[in-house]
């Protein structure tokens, strides 16, 4: 009887494990995908509030790491996440106890997350994030084009070279003819007279050839493309303005109301390194414990050092105009419309900042003679009919309304 069912046996196993091979081929790529769902929903909605790590690393909120699955019934978090103050008012220990811990700061519900969202959260925090690996990008230097002047003085040299030689061979033949020999002084004077033409050519293209070089030479002088200082502090705005998207005018508030940028204090930093303490390696954590050191904060109680003697912060300046030449952020950005990387390039890939454009008379009049300025602008309309009149309907750049006069940058 037990020999009738080992066929039957054997088919079941053969079923079973097929089964069983097809649901881990499937739940696999499932779990994958989970975690990659809760990766984005959490860095777009966590991680301004808390750190990936263990609980007793915090943010605004505690640290999130495998421990709170264990902590915490799934239940619970559904509706800890989706309405915390809901959970606080009902008198929940546990929301109660977070609530008290965290001076009484209300978490921001997320009342749109469905279960399977908070699921994929979950499982990105148990999971843990990959260690990210920054690379610093090294700034190519930009050469100058290559000119002439090199080759021109290569000829040069070499008909200067072939003079010499001539007169060289001259003399050895007059030698071995038994004539007298001539000097070589003597010799260069009696052909420069026999060839004047040749002697001015010579000459005017000698002249030329250096006053050439020292007019490039004099043009790069104050020119300082790509200049890339060391900073007291390694700020990284590939981090700060392209990973987290930080606004340039966040910082940088000043460019949309006066003439210059202007330098960030150190209670600009503070805003975000108050509850951000640790970079994403030691060298991060350093570089922001050079804010603290400076202000004379302290990280672990989050309070201001009393009687501190606090210290400025010594950035050292990248664009630097010379005092003759006046510009203005506001006109620019608010009148023109210019975006910041028009002047200074991709900052939000810069791992350390530098001059991206030369900055020079030349460089700004050709961005007046190629910009077209924007006639829906409000700033314009008084002389709105006047210019279309006079133009025509042609498009309007800068330097037809008197972008390239003098005292418009020099007074």
């Amino acid at each position: 009887m037990r020999g009738f069912f080992n066929p039957f046996l054997s088919l079941f196993r053969l079923h079973f494990n097929v089964l069983l091979i097809l649901q881990i081929c499937c739940i696999v790529p499932l779990n994958a995908q989970d975690i990659d769902a809760g990766a984005s929903l959490y860095k777009a909605n966590c991680t301004s509030c808390h750190y990936m790590g263990p609980y007793e690393k915090k943010l605004i909120g505690p640290g999130l790491n495998a421990e709170i699955l264990e902590k915490y019934s799934r239940e619970w978090l559904y509706d800890w996440i989706r309405n915390s103050s809901e959970l606080i008012e009902s008198g929940d220990k546990q929301a109660v106890a977070i609530y008290e811990e965290f001076n009484k700061a209300v978490m921001t519900a997320f009342p749109q997350f469905s279960d399977e969202d908070i699921d994929n959260i979950l499982a990105y925090i148990e999971q843990g994030p990959e260690e990210e690996v920054v690379e610093i990008a090294a700034v190519e230097s930009v050469e100058a084009p290559e000119t002439n002047q090199t080759t021109l003085f290569i000829v040069l040299a070499l008909v200067l070279g072939n003079l010499i030689l001539l007169i060289y061979v001259k003399n050895v033949l007059k030698t071995a003819a038994g004539e007298k020999k001539v000097g070589f002084f003597s010799s260069a004077l009696s052909w420069i007279g026999l060839n004047p033409s040749f002697v001015i050519l010579f000459s005017v293209v000698f002249v030329f050839a250096g006053m050439k070089g020292c007019w490039n030479s004099l043009s790069k002088v104050g020119v300082a493309q790509n200049y890339q200082p060391d900073q007291p502090i390694a700020f990284s705005h590939q981090l700060h303005a392209g990973e987290q998207g930080i606004d340039c005018n966040y910082c940088h508030h000043s460019a949309r109301e006066s003439a210059h940028s202007g330098i960030p204090s150190a209670n600009v930093c503070m805003n975000c390194h108050t509850h951000i303490n640790e970079g994403r390696s030691e060298e991060g954590t350093k570089e922001i414990n050079k804010i603290y050191a400076a202000l004379g904060f302290d990280p672990n109680s989050k309070t201001y050092i009393p009687g501190y003697e606090q210290k400025p912060i010594e950035w050292v300046r990248i664009h630097n105009l010379p005092d003759l030449a006046y510009f203005n952020h506001a006109q620019h950005v608010n009148v023109a419309g210019l975006e910041c990387q028009t002047c200074h390039g991709e900052v939000e890939e810069m791992e350390v900042a530098y001059q991206h454009s030369k900055l020079t008379m030349g460089w700004c009049i050709n961005c007046h003679r190629e910009t077209e300025i924007d006639l829906d602008n409000p700033y314009y309309h008084d002389l709105h009919a006047n210019w279309i009149d006079k133009y025509h309907g042609e498009e309007i750049t800068v330097d037809m309304i008197g972008g390239r006069e003098c005292a418009k940058c020099h007074y």
